[in-house]
């Protein structure tokens, strides 16, 4: 590992921690400068292409997923390691088919069926996005879904 402050590669480990969400989080020291700096690192999944709603096909972006659940949840009593926990298990639940191919309308419903137990504002602020409200009535529509269950 480079050193961020003096690129020498003159690293070691000093504590290494199992974090949550399956990454290794792990304190290093610089051998040549002697400052300390800390690493995460992550298993890396195999690539994944998002089937989009009008049939155009990108790779799969974890930082999309965060971006849309953390602006549902902007303003809510939610914290991020509520938002980092959320994202990991819809993560998880995609990479668990091992499919290399997923439709953006299947993440999306992951996305609400997870945001429906968390917080119901995030939930109808994600769905009025994701499912394309027009009007006002596609709101109570949705609301008086999440009354009855």
């Amino acid at each position: 590992m480079r050193c961020p402050f003096c690129e020498k590669e003159d690293t070691k480990v000093i504590d290494s921690r199992l974090l949550d969400d399956n990454s290794i989080r792990r304190r290093r020291l610089c051998e040549a400068c002697n400052k300390r700096f800390t690493t995460y690192e992550r298993l890396e999944q195999p690539e994944i292409i998002v089937v989009k709603k009008n049939d155009t096909v990108e790779p799969y972006d974890r930082n999309k997923i965060k971006k849309g659940i953390v602006s549902a949840c902007t303003k809510r009593p939610i914290s991020v390691e509520e938002i980092d926990r959320i994202v990991n298990e819809v993560e998880q639940e995609i990479f668990a088919d091992n499919e290399k191919k997923i439709k953006s309308v299947d993440i999306g419903e992951i996305i609400l069926q997870k945001l429906k137990t968390v917080d119901e504002v995030a939930y109808i602020r994600f769905a009025s996005v994701y499912r394309n409200f027009k009007e006002v009535d596609n709101f109570g529509e949705e609301v008086k879904n999440i009354k009855k269950k």
